[in-house]
């Protein structure tokens, strides 16, 4: 089956796309900090996007890399450390002196798989922070304290949490999820309403568990390519959005009319350049995830 291009369609009058600010205003700021979250909400995004990993002893934080290597002054891998050795560690004075790119994942797919002991033997991190005290700022970033702030801002904003997949701890990631959206009555939309929260993952089987266990919870199933029982518009099956990358959006812009078609949502990632955010918005997607929210509804008209 060939994967043919298709001319865009013309972006639908009268549905806004929705902006969603990737790891926070994370151009702006170190990523998945506080701070960076904070400048996402007062730059107005409709959503804040994170990833979320467990700790040694069931937290979960909002890290990216399977290692707190490239965001902190630490080393070790996050689910091999407690949120003590965490908190220690400053997550924000790395900004503009390493390379501020997204770090490939160096486990991706779609099975869970438990990583080489040698990687994971716990690694821990041992240092207090940069000069002075860089305080809540660039602390690490529990979920839990990302929902306070949610539930604190006086408009609605909506939450896109992804789960990190292949992990030692496997299921209890989304076990621990769950438990924690019930908390702050996240885990279920009130009826007549949309839910504020929606899971995305690489893994199929994340996603699967998800919607087990919390059927009206929306789920997003993230493509870094599309498998080819995919590119007819189909998604795992109960999973109503699609998060192709933008690569694939830019060398195949037909495939958001396929997945609409097919009745899916589509949320693009990661939309920072003026050029493909003009795409997606005349391909009419629900959804930009992006680094750069200000600029984004700027260029959209908001």
């Amino acid at each position: 089956m060939t994967f043919a291009r298709v001319a865009p369609e013309p972006y639908p009058e009268g549905r806004p796309v929705q902006v969603v600010a990737h790891r926070g205003a994370s151009e702006d700021v170190p990523e998945h900090t506080l701070a960076a979250y904070r400048k996402a909400i007062e730059d107005g995004a409709d959503a804040l996007e994170c990833d979320v990993r467990l700790t040694a002893d069931g937290e979960l934080v909002c890290v990216h890399d399977w290692r707190v290597n490239r965001t902190s002054n630490g080393r070790g891998a996050v689910s091999s450390m407690e949120l003590a050795d965490l908190a220690a560690l400053d997550f924000g004075s790395w900004k503009g002196q390493n390379a501020d790119h997204e770090a490939p994942e160096r486990f991706d797919g779609e099975f869970d798989r438990e990583f080489d002991e040698d990687a994971d033997r716990g690694l821990r991190g041992s240092g207090r922070g940069g000069p002075g005290d860089p305080g809540e700022r660039s602390r690490v970033l529990t979920l839990r304290r990302l929902l306070e702030l949610v539930a604190d801002t006086d408009r609605r904003v909506e939450l896109a949490i992804e789960t990190k997949h292949p992990t030692r701890w496997a299921g209890q990631v989304e076990e621990r999820l769950l438990e924690l959206l019930g908390r702050y009555g996240l885990d279920r939309p009130a009826p007549g309403t949309s839910s504020q929260v929606r899971v995305m993952s690489f893994s199929a089987r994340s996603l699967r568990r998800v919607r087990l266990a919390a059927p009206g919870l929306p789920t997003v199933y993230l493509m870094q390519y599309v498998s080819p029982r995919y590119r007819d518009g189909r998604l795992p099956a109960g999973v109503g959005i699609a998060g192709p990358s933008m690569r694939i959006v830019r060398a195949n812009p037909g495939y958001v009319a396929r997945l609409h078609r097919a009745g899916h949502r589509v949320h693009v990632w990661t939309v920072d350049r003026p050029e493909d955010v003009e795409l997606c918005a005349r391909l009419g997607v629900d959804a930009i995830i992006t680094n750069r929210p200000r600029h984004v509804l700027a260029q959209l008209g908001r």
